[in-house]
């Protein structure tokens, strides 16, 4: 199975992110700041992080500096999940070092794209190197959801 952490403040937007991920069996783990974040990566090295850059404690730019900073977890894939739409947000903030970029309201497809694309890259490279490649993602398209920083 493959695990998921959803790392958003605003507890709505959580909850639909989680429940767009169950639908598509994925197994979701959550957090509502950077730092707690950070902490679960250590301990439960889930397979992709869905990362808010608005974030309190620390934010999304902090946590992947952080992360791609420590070289356990460094390959984790990590996709930016923002109201960030600016032109020239997307840009700035995938060459800061995320996978990925979604903006809100999440478009389900979109987000199942990202998830296979991602998802597919890792098993060719695993994200964690003390843990064998084993896992591939999976899903299906419906409506955009969710909004806010």
């Amino acid at each position: 199975m493959i695990t998921v952490l959803v790392a958003e403040d605003n507890a709505v937007n959580r909850e639909l992110i989680r429940e767009l991920l169950e639908l598509r069996g994925y197994t979701v783990l959550e957090a509502c700041d950077g730092q707690e974040a950070l902490g679960i990566i250590e301990r439960a090295q889930p397979d992709l992080l869905l990362l808010d850059i608005g974030m309190p404690v620390l934010d999304g730019f902090a946590v992947v500096r952080r992360i791609r900073e420590s070289p356990r977890i460094a390959r984790l894939p990590i996709v930016a999940v923002t109201a960030y739409a600016m032109q020239g947000d997307r840009e700035r903030i995938l060459d800061s070092g995320f996978d990925g970029y979604l903006s809100k309201p999440i478009n389900p497809s979109s987000l199942t794209e990202e998830l296979n694309r991602l998802l597919t890259k890792q098993a060719i490279q695993p994200a964690h190197s003390d843990r064998p490649d084993e896992k591939q993602g999976e899903g299906k398209a419906s409506n955009a959801v969710g909004s806010g920083t």
